[in-house]
């Protein structure tokens, strides 16, 4: 009996650390987590700062333009009824900017001309 009471405060004394880190209410993956995000956000701090830089330097012209443009570019997307008929935009030498159409996919290709020995085209 003299050893009962020794052994039962040291298993009490042991339990009590454990039971303490349950009482944080964070498992293990939740602290991982928390770390993991604390350590992204800290290296990804210098990017966004450059991206505000940006933004504070670039934002007025942007403004601007859609101020000018933003009419202009509602009128011409309420023309187009399907953005998916046309290629992608291009830019010539000459700096002019060309959005061409597709070909219809429901129109066969056209046959290719078949040239007879003699040279002549069967009509």
């Amino acid at each position: 009996m003299k050893h009962f009471i020794p052994i039962c405060a040291i298993s009490v004394a042991l339990a009590l650390p454990a039971y303490a880190e349950e009482d944080t209410g964070k498992s293990l993956m939740e602290q991982g987590a928390e770390l993991f995000f604390e350590g992204l956000r800290q290296e990804m701090e210098p990017a966004l700062e450059d991206l505000q830089g940006l933004v504070s330097q670039f934002g007025p012209a942007m403004q601007s333009f859609f101020e000018e443009m933003g009419p202009a570019l509602a009128e011409l997307a309420g023309e187009i009824e399907d953005w998916s008929a046309y290629e992608a935009p291009e830019m010539l030498p000459n700096g002019d900017i060309i959005i061409r159409k597709k070909p219809p996919q429901d129109q066969p290709e056209t046959p290719e001309q078949t040239d007879d020995d003699d040279g002549a085209t069967e009509i």
